[in-house]
């Protein structure tokens, strides 16, 4: 039985955790503090198994602004194949790569079968969301029915480098998401991360827009600050999803801390379960 969905996962391939990261991962290992090498998928799937958890898995492409190597959605595809039982399978473009992106994003979805676009990463793809430049994409996720993912708040990736490593954290600013949520009230968007140091203004534009969804993933719940466990127990116990951003964060001790947390027994299965499965389309 499915205990849990983890919405925001990614592939601890070496394509992704060394060739997407390059100059940036030895900083974001040291910000996770843990060595994070690259592991076989096998050891993913044992680990989520164990614990009875699901994952929504999405492929990386920051080629245009930082040089490096795409992870496919082939590979995504290919992993969910291989394990139909425990993953989703998310696409992801990069959106400076404009129709090929849009031709890309229609691939990954009508022919390989994924079935959500992101997480987009604002901060390294270096673009605002809402800037009409873009809107080709998410009309493409509109019409596909597909819900679309943004990294909010700040990163790990350049934390600690001199210059942020040339990253600007000003792209991760909620407001794009205000703005394209008004602009598309039909598409569901999903926040990803606690948007520190953005939080309440996150919180604002998930309770003022009924089709923004967050994701809590990025952080050990140990670290949620009280007001957002407030939101979470009141009005947005609907509207908030599990996640790790695996293989950063491990499900265990996400799972662990969040069992520390003062949620309510009604809440618990939404934020781990239920609210994935209503939204997302995902099952049991």
């Amino acid at each position: 039985m499915t205990t849990a969905w983890d919405v925001h996962t990614h592939p601890p391939s070496r394509t992704y955790i060394e060739g997407a990261h390059g100059p940036y991962l030895e900083a974001l290992r040291a910000h996770w503090r843990d060595p994070i090498e690259p592991r076989p998928i096998e050891a993913m799937v044992d680990e989520y198994r164990a614990l009875g958890v699901r994952a929504v898995i999405s492929a990386w492409d920051a080629e245009t602004t930082t040089g490096l190597p795409a992870v496919t959605n082939d590979e995504v595809a290919a992993i969910v194949q291989r394990f139909p039982d425990m993953f989703v399978g998310w696409a992801h473009v990069d959106p400076w790569k404009g129709d090929a992106a849009v031709r890309e994003l229609r691939r990954a979805v009508q022919a390989l079968g994924l079935r959500g676009v992101g997480e987009f990463h604002p901060i390294m793809q270096a673009f605002e969301p809402s800037d009409p430049r873009f809107d080709a994409l998410w009309e493409a996720c509109l019409e596909l029915r597909v819900p679309v993912s943004f990294h909010t708040g700040t990163t790990g990736v350049g934390a600690g480098m001199p210059g942020g490593g040339g990253l600007r954290l000003r792209y991760a600013h909620p407001m794009y998401l205000d703005e394209l949520a008004a602009r598309y009230p039909q598409l569901t968007i999903i926040a990803c991360h606690p948007s520190f140091p953005w939080l309440d203004e996150m919180l604002a534009i998930a309770i003022h827009k009924a089709n923004v969804l967050l994701d809590l993933s990025g952080w050990s719940p140990r670290l949620f600050p009280p007001t957002l466990i407030t939101h979470i127990n009141g009005p947005l116990a609907d509207r908030v999803l599990f996640g790790t951003d695996y293989p950063w964060l491990r499900p265990k001790k996400w799972l662990d801390a969040f069992v520390g947390l003062p949620i309510r027994d009604e809440v618990r299965p939404k934020v781990l379960r239920e609210n994935a499965e209503r939204w997302l389309g995902l099952t049991g």
